[in-house]
């Protein structure tokens, strides 16, 4: 211990400078995430910034440097991620999301409430396999022109369209960023997580659903006109609609075999993006499909894995679980069901990929001194994934929707379709509670399920 040393003890360890540097590090840069509303920073931006300053103070004081900055990086979410996104963006211009959203309009004749439940079904879907963000990115602009179509204001679809992606993508180790970054570092495969997840994920949907009606009621009780346009004018290009199809079907199969063939997700995105790339190659050019990739946000996971891991390489996480260790070992059902409430109020104040971030190393330092930390993994994706229901910036698929309001909102001139704060709020807490509390009991019925360990 040196002279520099705060005298803080507990446990094995000592705080010291290096903690508190890189603490202080973290606070700021989380803070500034949270806060990009006041200072109109982007959050990548300050997240990067947060980064530079980690390795650079890291290095001065000899706790961190550029080579274990790198190591810190989870290539695996990163590269899936950036995978599925070129996928996407080689199905978007064939018309066939806009043909599965007009039919599911035809279909509904109207009925508002079906029409939320339809959408909900296959954007749910649909983030079990391209992740909640993705698919939230599709449909947004595609919600708004059905909307106006119908003559409905598009506020409560595209709420429900977060929101229900959000549920959904919990289901899935591919459906929700959080969920990639806990795959990652806990070692979960697909077939564990689907297992594990799917269940209580199912009861969640159906919980969720039922609040959107209750809190949008008076919206989707009436009926709205009909719409008469045929999903086949929207497919404009069907060799590569169906071949991509194909491709994720491949896909679905080997992300369940990924475990079996010793592949990480990656591989398999990567395996997926090269075949559908190859057998599409004259329709585009490589450089129009990379082109749509969302650079900002893998660059936001880049710099936040290199801002904890500085954390870590501090100890800082590993003093702080030594607060938790002694509560865990004592009752983990009671440990659960906090980290569920306390991961979903913070998801929603503060976004839920900087939270889950923060609270791996935790997990994993307490699982190397021994603790089954197994049912602390499902809670931490369950609560971080309701959680980011209750606020607009819960989750990235939510800023996203948000945006899209507020861009109609200034093409229209009408600020009842900007989707504020308060009004986010208002809606999504009362939903985020309800399927909290469906959740927490789902969860205590069936805790020995969630407990048992991965490999057996």
């Amino acid at each position: 211990m040196t002279g520099s040393d705060i005298v803080i003890q507990t446990g094995e360890l000592v705080f010291n400078n290096n903690m508190l540097a890189s603490a202080i590090i973290l606070a700021v840069t989380f803070i500034g995430i949270f806060t990009e509303e006041l200072h109109h920073i982007h959050r990548t931006t300050v997240a990067m910034v947060g980064a530079g300053a980690m390795v650079i103070v890291g290095q001065i004081m000899g706790f961190y440097n550029p080579d274990l900055a790198l190591h810190a990086i989870d290539w695996n979410v990163v590269l899936l991620l950036g995978a599925m996104m070129t996928i996407v963006a080689i199905m978007a211009p064939t018309g066939g999301f806009e043909a599965i959203a007009y039919s599911i309009a035809k279909f509904s004749k109207g009925r508002q409430f079906l029409l939320v439940a339809m959408l909900g079904v296959v954007i749910s879907g649909l983030s079990m396999i391209l992740d909640n963000v993705t698919t939230v990115v599709i449909f947004g602009p595609l919600i708004v022109i059905i909307c106006q179509q119908l003559r409905v204001s598009p506020v409560p679809y595209l709420m429900a369209a977060a929101i229900l992606s959000n549920t959904g993508g919990i289901a899935t180790l591919v459906g929700d960023p959080p969920n990639l970054m806990i795959g990652s570092a806990a070692d979960i495969d697909f077939n564990t997580f689907v297992t594990r997840m799917f269940g209580i994920v199912v009861v969640c949907w159906a919980a969720t659903l039922l609040a959107l009606r209750f809190v949008f009621n008076k919206n989707l009780s009436k009926q709205a006109k009909q719409i008469k346009l045929e999903s086949k004018e929207f497919l404009t290009d069907r060799y590569t609609w169906f071949t991509a199809i194909a491709v994720l079907t491949v896909m679905v199969g080997l992300f369940i075999m990924h475990g079996a063939l010793h592949w990480e997700a990656w591989v398999v995105a990567a395996f997926g993006l090269t075949a559908l790339m190859f057998a599409t190659h004259h329709v585009a050019h490589p450089d129009e499909r990379y082109a749509e990739v969302e650079l900002t946000l893998l660059l936001f996971f880049v710099s936040l894995f290199v801002v904890v891991g500085g954390v870590e390489h501090s100890h800082f996480l590993m003093w702080v679980g030594q607060f938790i260790k002694p509560f865990v070992e004592t009752d983990m059902l009671v440990a659960c069901i906090i980290l569920l409430w306390v991961s979903a109020f913070l998801s929603a104040a503060i976004d839920n990929i900087p939270f889950t971030a923060a609270m791996i190393p935790i997990i994993l330092g307490m699982e190397a001194q021994g603790i089954n930390v197994t049912p602390l993994w499902w809670v931490l994706s369950l609560g971080v994934g309701l959680g980011g229901n209750g606020s607009h910036l819960g989750s990235t698929a939510n800023v996203f929707v948000v945006t899209v309001s507020e861009r109609l909102a200034r093409k229209e001139a009408d600020p009842s379709l900007r989707i504020t704060p308060g009004f986010w709020l208002k809606k999504g807490t009362p939903i985020m509670l309800f399927t909290l509390l469906v959740g927490t009991g789902v969860f205590i019925l069936f805790f020995d399920f969630f407990s048992v360990p991965f490999n057996q």
